[in-house]
């Protein structure tokens, strides 16, 4: 490796630890060593959508089975969008990442609020009240968060003009990042309350410990992924 005429080596940011390869986990160097935990999310997410339609479909099918099927195939959509974009790194690959990035999460918000209106519609139909569960609540919180985040993603990669330019847009890309960190947790708790649903107690029977086994899988092989510099540290 050739040095400078000062005999201090060149800097190499995507290899000593100073750019945006260094994981947010993990010592400097360690990025590329990381990049084979979205495995361990993959099989967490696929197993746990796996088991929700495996636990409906065994059932007989209502208008609530709906439900459940759109929430699991819209929670895994949004996590395939984050893994998509996590390895990206030269200019074309991030433009690429972005796009197929925006395109995952479009079609997984399209299924959360089928969803949501399955719901709606079940609750209207049976007189049944809003929000009382800790299910609920999580399930609203993450929705109105969600929809958020997307539309804040949206126009700012496609309408940087709404902000004030790229290089405004640009600046609220680490925020838009963290935060759909956060929504991803969020709606992983939210699975995990809805175990305890008399839906589920009664007729789709998934163990509490199971979510949250799966849900660990999809964090331990997203969150050493995560690039510290793109979170502005």
């Amino acid at each position: 490796m050739a040095s400078s005429s000062t005999a201090i080596p060149d800097r190499h940011p995507d290899t000593d630890g100073s750019g945006e390869q260094e994981p947010l986990l993990g010592r400097a160097g360690d990025a590329s060593q990381r990049e084979g935990t979205a495995g361990i999310a993959q099989a967490g997410i696929w197993i746990l959508t796996a088991m929700v339609w495996a636990s409906v479909f065994m059932n007989p099918l209502i208008l609530f089975s709906a439900h459940p099927l759109l929430n699991s195939a819209g929670l895994l959509l949004v996590t395939q969008g984050i893994i998509i974009l996590q390895p990206t790194h030269t200019a074309q690959q991030k433009q690429s990442g972005t796009k197929v990035h925006s395109i995952l999460n479009g079609f997984g918000v399209d299924a959360l609020i089928a969803g949501l209106v399955v719901i709606e519609i079940n609750k209207v139909r049976n007189n049944i009240d809003h929000f009382e569960s800790p299910h609920a609540i999580l399930g609203i919180l993450s929705y109105i968060l969600l929809f958020i985040q997307s539309f804040v993603g949206l126009t700012q990669f496609y309408f940087p003009a709404l902000y004030g330019g790229v290089n405004n847009a640009k600046k609220l890309y680490k925020y838009h990042r963290a935060s759909g960190y956060v929504i991803l947790i969020l709606m992983l708790a939210t699975v995990a309350a809805a175990t305890q649903t008399p839906f589920n107690v009664n007729a789709l029977h998934i163990k509490l410990w199971a979510v949250i086994v799966m849900s660990l899988l999809v964090l331990v092989g997203i969150i050493p992924r995560i690039k510290k510099q793109k979170l502005g540290f």
